[in-house]
């Protein structure tokens, strides 16, 4: 018996943990890897339900890299740990909002930066912020340590920081006050506050009980007195309008540190700016420190033209704060550095920008890391005018060029001879391997990127040994979850010469969760679509499924729409519904990664054409097996995937009923709404998008439909869903009755954005759903057995 629908319960121990929706919600959950510079401990993240079962707690857990002891807990604590990254003495840090019982008041507490030390003992705080700290780097050959922490713009520092976030919140003050954009992301408004970037020097902390920030005392939003005994975060840095560089060093100099804390220096500031914030540059940056300690390489934002912002990439100086450019190109933006073991050089990704006519494109580029470029980052000072960044750095060298894949992380090999870089592939997310040539003169430059792994799966949070020998990973795929496991770089290594060597197959770590029995099986599945292009999915039956007892289909449309169905998600997992008798095809049709360039660009700014035909060509491939009942089928999709599922309604109705989450309706009303305008205008121009919207076939939809909406979503604005709730029942070829009634059903959630990321309501989404579904495909009676819906929405 399924527990799918009913009042919450203890889960149901005689059935498998998709049958079972709090069985499988409690199942937990692994995410991200570090490894310890000695390459001896390996550190993961296991997140689980808490005792109200409407929240995860994550805590840190150690896996043995050589595979022989069972993985064991390093933290626990309501609050729960993330972000763990090794010190290179072999200490963990990690962040936590959990209570520091050295401190003070545990009201309000903010995520701090916390150092396991690896010779044993508890944990203690070595770093706090007034918003919190998050993003800690730690330098492998020096006892350096960055944090990003977000700090109000007038602030010259985290103590003034802490003074005027007490009198905004005693005087109740909510506003902000805009004057750039974008002023949302995805589920929370951007501002007052913007991230900085800190340093810290870890051989100056006293292991004794730490002490929290200075509470002032009598909260004002005016700047602090001359002489003020308030610690700043970077003497020579954090100059403020206020006073001179001289006076504020001299009061830093006056002022009491509590030695128990790192004392951090703000270098997002540079010098010669008169202590000038970084305003919005390190807003979402990806950043990597250098192994001695010296640089920070951090992506760094850069505004216009007009409403727009791009992403440069500078190097930081962590002792003076001085800032260079290192890549700054009009029509592309960089992220994801990663600085070479020896510091000479920085591998990120490249991503063009797009245009209504041409797909961006992301290529793996290197450039110097200390090409000079200028007047930027001198003892004078910092030149960041549009024309210095632009021309006075080192042009970007692009690696394999003719390589086909879009890399998605980058991790460099010990030696500095190559990269292993992870990317979408026909479905998968192998590792492949990129060597790499100082002069220029190598393979890099005129080969291509050679696959290392050989599972069907895809990898994440790449680790290098220090030998370079053993790579390690988290494995996933939709057979399981992410699991750790170890990869034998050598014996690929030594398989043959460069270009001709053979993948090889990864080993399971004992990790700290096992891998769940699936309720079924999953098949590779390909057709050729009208223009004669390969499209292919996953599709996951159930188990029994056969001609004599063939599977009601359901078309599961991914989002993005630049990605791929190649990896385990807890949010849409199709195992859910072949637990209750499904077959699940998870296709990815033009606009998908992992397929070549030309594959992306066969739906760019058409989305009603190729990918929708994509969806119907292997729709009906699938439907052909003798596995598949065709005369039973629905389609669903959440972000792209809904509004592909909107397209579908108005364009065919050959489905009994389709599920839209999340989804695009009206896209001349998404396009100046969504979180960041900007990029869609790149995408479609006024008449692309009018060419390409749904709510102009609202007429042709006869299917009934179940809208699923959060108010909380930014990306795509409840907007969407309010207005596809009042056409479908007001103008749609299936419109409500005389009285009001309606086959269509809007799924709200007031507390929710673009995900549904509260257990309680994942539930409830899923109970909803195949009820839906039960109704319409499997003609259950409404509101009885498999179609019942779940009493806690009353």
């Amino acid at each position: 018996m399924s527990n799918l629908a009913g009042t919450p319960g203890t889960p149901d121990p005689t059935v498998g943990p998709f049958h079972d929706l709090d069985r499988y919600l409690a199942i937990p959950r692994v995410g991200g890897l570090a490894l310890s510079p000695d390459g001896t401990r390996l550190v993961t993240t296991v997140q689980t339900l808490d005792p109200q079962r409407t929240g995860y707690r994550a805590a840190l857990w150690e896996v043995d890299p050589a595979g022989e002891a069972p993985a064991r807990r390093l933290t626990r604590s309501t609050k729960g740990e993330s972000s763990a990254t090794f010190t290179g003495a072999g200490d963990v840090l990690f962040t936590s909002a959990r209570p520091d019982p050295d401190g003070g008041s545990d009201d309000d507490a903010t995520s701090a930066l916390w150092l396991l030390p690896a010779s044993g003992g508890e944990a203690r705080v070595v770093a706090t912020a007034p918003a919190g700290v998050s993003g800690p780097l730690a330098a492998t050959d020096a006892p350096v340590v960055s944090v990003a922490a977000s700090v109000l713009p007038s602030a010259r520092d985290l103590a003034h920081d802490a003074e005027l976030r007490s009198a905004r919140k005693d005087a109740k003050v909510a506003a902000i006050l805009h004057s750039a954009y974008p002023v949302r992301q995805w589920d929370h408004d951007r501002g007052p506050d913007e991230a900085h970037r800190f340093v810290g020097d870890l051989t100056t902390l006293v292991d004794a009980p730490a002490q929290p920030l200075p509470a002032p005392a009598a909260p004002t939003d005016a700047p602090a007195p001359s002489g003020s005994t308030a610690p700043l975060a970077a003497a020579p840095l954090a100059v403020g309008a206020q006073g001179t560089a001289a006076e504020h060093a001299a009061e830093h100099a006056a002022a009491e540190h509590d030695a128990r804390l790192l004392d951090l220096r703000d270098v997002s500031r540079g010098v010669g700016h008169d202590g000038t914030a970084p305003g919005r540059a390190l807003h979402e940056h990806s950043a990597d420190l250098s192994a001695d300690g010296t640089t920070l390489v951090t992506t760094w934002q850069v505004p216009g033209p007009g409403p727009q912002v791009r992403s440069t990439l500078v190097a930081i100086d962590t002792a003076t704060g001085a800032r260079r450019t290192l890549v700054d190109e009009p029509r592309a933006e960089a992220h994801s550095p990663r600085i070479s073991p020896d510091g000479a050089w920085v591998a990120f990704v490249r991503e063009t920008i797009s245009t209504p006519h041409q797909a961006p494109e992301e290529s793996l580029a290197v450039v110097p890391l200390h090409a000079p470029d200028g007047p930027a980052g001198t003892a004078e000072g910092h030149d960041d005018s549009a024309t210095t960044r632009a021309e006075n750095h080192a042009s970007p060298r692009t690696l394999v060029p003719h390589w086909d894949r879009w890399p998605t992380s980058l991790r460099w090999l010990p030696d500095g001879s190559g990269l292993l870089v992870t990317a979408d592939d026909d479905g998968r997310g192998p590792v492949f391997l990129v060597p790499f040539d100082p002069a220029g003169n190598g393979a890099a430059e005129h080969g291509t990127a050679e696959r290392v792994t050989s599972d069907d799966a895809t990898f994440t949070d790449v680790q290098v040994a220090p030998d370079g020998r053993t790579l390690y990973a988290l494995r996933t795929s939709y057979l399981e979850p992410a699991h750790p496991v170890r990869v034998d770089l050598g014996a690929f290594l030594d398989s043959g010469t460069p270009g001709g060597r053979t993948p090889v197959p990864a080993t399971p770590l004992r990790g700290p969760v096992a891998t769940p029995d699936l309720p079924g099986t999953l098949v590779d599945v390909e057709t050729a679509a009208g223009d004669d292009v390969r499209v292919r999915g996953w599709l996951a039956l159930p188990h029994g499924a056969s001609a004599e007892d063939p599977a009601p289909l359901l078309l599961w449309i991914h989002g993005g729409p630049l990605g791929s169905w190649n990896a385990w998600s807890w949010r849409w997992n199709p195992w859910l519904m072949v637990a209750q008798g499904y077959a699940v095809l998870l296709p990815d049709p033009a606009l998908s990664t992992g397929y070549g360039q030309d594959f992306v660009q066969r739906g760019w700014g058409a989305w009603g054409k190729a990918p929708y035909t994509d969806l119907l060509a292997i729709t009906d491939a699938v439907e052909a097996r003798p596995e598949i009942d065709a005369t039973r089928t629905a389609a669903m999709g959440g972000s792209f995937g809904g509004y592909m599922a909107n397209w579908v309604a108005g364009h065919t109705d050959r489905f009994r009923a389709i599920v839209t989450h999340a989804s695009l309706w009206a896209l001349d009303q998404f396009g100046p709404t969504t979180d960041h305008a900007y990029y869609w205008a790149r995408e479609m121009t006024d008449e692309m998008a009018l060419e390409n919207s749904p709510h102009r076939f609202v007429q042709d939809i006869v299917t009934p439909m179940l809208v699923i909406h959060g108010d909380k979503d930014y990306r795509v604005p409840i907007g969407e869903g309010l207005r596809l709730w009042y056409e479908l029942l007001a103008s749609s070829g299936l419109p409500a009755g005389p009285d009001g009634d309606t086959v269509h059903r809007f799924l709200f959630y007031p507390d929710e954005n673009h995900w549904i990321l509260q257990p309680q309501h994942a539930k409830v989404w899923y109970q909803v759903v195949l009820a839906f579904l039960a109704e319409h495909v499997l003609g259950a009676t409404p509101g009885e057995g498999d179609a019942a819906l779940p009493t806690t929405l009353g």
